[in-house]
């Protein structure tokens, strides 16, 4: 990454494991501690429990509210409820036909209102015409990161190589669906967005990665929104950034806190800046890029 004209190394933190025959209550505590102890500038995890995150804060770690929230927004409610029960009860699945019956009867019956605007794509619909979404390969949407992130006061400074390799992973998330990526243009033709998401008709959409310009985020998430609704997808789900809340509040958007994204650093200036909105974490910078999150190794 790099902060101003100064490069850093920054590690990300995953998952804590022991061996059964050694865990204790301190390992995960030693293990935290002797990563944080590493070589790096800035460390990072997004995925942080209410214990782990406690261990963080603990060793001077401090917890980005922000960054530590993820959203939703359901366009169909009743196949939305079955998508995500099925998660964790695949006999749901066999209420597929039953909710899509219920969303048929709730869609000929909302002309409007409060119900459209929370489930649907609402006010989205508003964008229609105004902008243009256009397909992109992974080579174009990588392109384009450093054109919306170097705005930030600490952003990604990835080599080719590296690049190369989060793009190729970001695309391999089997269990997520088809992958989408897309630019999103003004009448002008000046890209003032991107995002990724994946999704299959009927389910719930996992969205990697939204890119705007200042002022922009609504558009592009708008854009966004209509884009998974047409594809026929139950509803999406991403995680924040301080750059697009703002736009988000006004869209009808469900938050919830699931993990928290957490941040050390020796030096204190460092994770001011992302306390104050102004370092870009979460998605390609973050863990949900690997394989780990959306794909299987089989």
């Amino acid at each position: 990454m790099r902060f101003n004209d100064k490069k850093l190394n920054a590690s990300i933190c995953g998952s804590l494991m022991v061996d059964e025959d050694q865990r204790n209550d301190l390992s995960g505590a030693r293990l935290l501690k002797a990563f944080l102890a590493g070589p790096q500038d800035l460390s990072f995890s997004e995925t942080a429990s209410d214990v782990t995150a406690s261990m963080w804060t603990t060793l001077r770690g401090s917890i980005l509210p922000q960054h530590s929230l993820d959203w939703i927004k359901v366009f169909k409610p009743a196949a939305f409820a079955v998508a995500g029960a099925r998660q964790r009860l695949p006999v749901a699945r066999f209420g597929a036909p039953l909710a899509r019956a219920v969303d048929a009867c709730l869609g000929l019956r909302r002309s409007g209102g409060e119900f459209s605007r929370w489930f649907g794509a609402g006010d989205a619909t508003a964008s229609q015409g105004r902008y243009t979404v256009s397909d992109v390969d992974a080579d174009g949407f990588a392109g384009l990161l450093g054109k919306f992130t170097s705005r930030f006061a600490v952003h990604p400074d990835w080599d080719e190589q590296v690049l190369s390799r989060v793009m190729s992973d970001a695309s391999a998330k089997k269990d997520y669906g088809e992958i989408f990526r897309c630019t999103v243009a003004a009448r002008t033709g000046a890209v003032i967005g991107a995002f990724i998401y994946f999704g299959r008709h009927g389910d719930i959409g996992h969205v990697l990665q939204v890119l705007a310009l200042p002022g922009q985020a609504g558009a592009v998430i708008d854009c966004l929104i209509n884009h998974a609704a047409a594809e026929g997808l139950a509803g999406i789900r991403g995680r924040t950034q301080p750059a697009l809340l703002e736009a988000m509040l006004g869209r009808r958007i469900i938050f919830i806190n699931v993990n928290s994204t957490v941040v050390h650093s020796r030096d204190p200036e460092l994770v001011r800046q992302f306390q104050a909105g102004n370092g870009f974490f979460n998605g390609l910078v973050g863990e949900h890029w690997s394989r780990i999150f959306g794909d299987h190794f089989d």
